[in-house]
């Protein structure tokens, strides 16, 4: 059995200018996975490349900050997911 790493994509006034500007997505991930596990995941399921993810663990959550690739625009797999 697979587990499902990214749970949900988050959507805030502040996420929607980080991905206009910083070409940036957010998701909510289970706490047991790594940084690779979340960029390998976005990779495949979006077919873009990401250059960087950060994570920040916010009491039983953890937040994956997935910065793209300049070639892949965030604001495309935004609209794709309906966060915009």
């Amino acid at each position: 059995m697979k587990t499902i790493i990214l749970e949900k994509v988050k959507s805030t006034e502040k996420i929607v200018r980080q991905i206009e500007t910083d070409n940036v997505l957010v998701f909510v991930v289970d706490r047991a996975v790594n940084k690779a596990d979340v960029k390998k995941e976005v990779e495949t399921l979006f077919d873009v490349k990401v250059s960087k993810v950060r994570t920040h663990t916010l009491k039983n959550k953890k937040l994956a900050y997935v910065k793209l690739n300049a070639d892949y625009p965030a604001v495309d797999v935004a609209t794709k997911l309906g966060v915009m």
